[in-house]
């Protein structure tokens, strides 16, 4: 993605206070909203005016003809990497999880697979697991018809065509160095109407197993919480193939 320019601390908090209202609402944002939630001690003209300045640095977008903004790919990108507060799980949160894999982990098959199924349960959206060897596993795309982005036929058809598609996934997640990362817009590869998506994923490498498991969704994605949850299972797959 494009280098985020320098942003003062009125534009950062402008920022931060839209994309938590979008991400809770999936609705764009307009100033009147942020005036009332938000204590940003500012003039509801002045946050308009950020938000046009905002807007010309393309981290803001305005879907339709109203006054609301949308976090772009790159804002949301930047929120991720600088703003939000990530919820670490908690230990009893960890055992649970733990807990329910921890009788298929000699088995890959149904390692993945209800690894997979507990993701999905777990965040409420669409989980997803690829392996080197060609396999794929999803559980969850019930969720994502919760989700206002995929009343659009067309995002959610080809969304769920892609889960035919192992060498899609595979080549999006080879494609990233990163053992752990979070793709948003062109990041998604050549399918460029899930530009509109996200995938949060955590790769695991082992001598008999490698791959990675993650989350896909719209870009507004609760990142705090999905973020947790991917990287610890994860780790835990990692952590039970390197004992094979």
């Amino acid at each position: 993605m494009d280098t985020i320019p320098d942003l003062t601390q009125r534009q950062t908090s402008i920022l931060k206070a839209i994309i938590d209202e979008y991400i809770a609402t999936a609705e764009p944002v307009g100033s009147e909203t942020l005036d009332k939630k938000h204590s940003l001690g500012i003039s509801p003209a002045t946050i308009r005016n950020e938000m046009v300045r905002l807007t010309e640095m393309k981290l803001l977008k305005q879907p339709h003809a109203s006054a609301g903004r949308a976090p772009t790919p790159a804002a949301m990108k930047y929120y991720v990497d600088h703003l939000m507060k990530m919820k670490d799980m908690s230990v009893a949160e960890e055992v649970a999880v733990k807990e329910k894999i921890w009788d298929y982990r000699q088995e890959v098959d149904k390692l993945l697979r209800q690894s997979t199924k507990m993701l999905a349960e777990k965040t409420k959206a669409l989980a997803l697991t690829v392996t080197k060897d060609g396999d794929i596993y999803y559980a969850g795309a019930a969720n994502i018809l919760d989700m206002p982005e995929f009343y659009d036929f067309n995002l959610t058809h080809h969304l769920l065509a892609t889960l035919d598609e192992f060498d899609y996934w595979w080549t999006v997640v080879s494609a990233q160095a990163d053992p752990f990362d979070i793709l948003l817009g062109d990041e998604m590869g050549t399918e460029q109407i899930l530009s509109q998506c996200g995938f949060i994923y955590k790769k695991f490498d082992a001598p008999h197993l490698s791959g990675a498991i993650g989350v896909v969704g719209p870009s507004r994605l609760n990142y705090s919480s999905i973020i947790p949850v991917v990287q610890y299972l994860g780790g835990l797959i990692g952590e039970f193939a390197n004992n094979w």
